[in-house]
């Protein structure tokens, strides 16, 4: 994680980003299989997912399958959410969106086709998973957003985006059974995390 840069301008009068510059610069850069974020000011570098956590976004991309084939699951795509910094350039884990959503050419996408936004924690994310992530997704009005958290052993659905925040949060122990609200409904198995 890097620290938080301050604008400055240039020789022309120009405010420049010092932060954006640099969280493009370190996205150009980027070993394949990483991600580089931005959430609030500040530029984060996360490693490649471990096997554990790619198991876990599987099975819940194949449950989302089972009971919603109409229904695309993206996952290293790239979201615009306002709330979680200056840019707004998250990638989450895993989105769940009407088929089609996201079939342009841009790296970062409008979040308003998004029905469910998913993150898996690990020790690097889980701060900004259970923090400026959850306050962009509620503040962007993403219906639902599914965090598995493994460092707490919990599954928590937030849901009703109100402001920065989730009117609603309903939580289950990992190896357990939580429901998805509409337009999902179906009782998610944690049991094969």
């Amino acid at each position: 994680m890097a620290p938080e840069l301050a604008p400055h301008t240039d020789t022309d009068g120009n405010t420049v980003s010092s932060v954006e510059d640099a969280f493009e610069a370190l996205s150009a850069a980027a070993p394949e299989g990483w991600r580089v974020e931005l959430i609030e000011g500040k530029i984060h570098v996360v490693p490649p997912a471990n096997g554990e956590h790619e198991e876990i976004v599987s099975e819940v991309t194949g449950q989302m399958r089972d009971h919603r084939k109409d229904l695309g699951r993206y996952t290293g795509i790239g979201l615009l959410v306002p709330g979680a910094s200056p840019t707004g350039k998250v990638i989450p884990d895993l989105v769940i969106a009407p088929k089609g959503s996201f079939s342009d050419a841009l790296e970062y996408h409008d979040p308003g086709p998004a029905l469910l936004v998913g993150e898996v924690t690990s020790d690097s994310t889980a701060a900004n998973d259970r923090g400026p992530k959850l306050r962009g997704y509620a503040q962007a009005g993403i219906p639902c957003y599914l965090l598995i958290d493994r460092e707490r052993g919990h599954v928590v659905v937030h849901t009703e985006p109100s402001g920065q925040r989730y009117a609603r949060r309903s939580e289950a122990e990992i190896g357990k059974t939580i429901t998805l609200p509409y337009p999902f409904e179906f009782e998610l198995d944690t049991g094969e995390f």
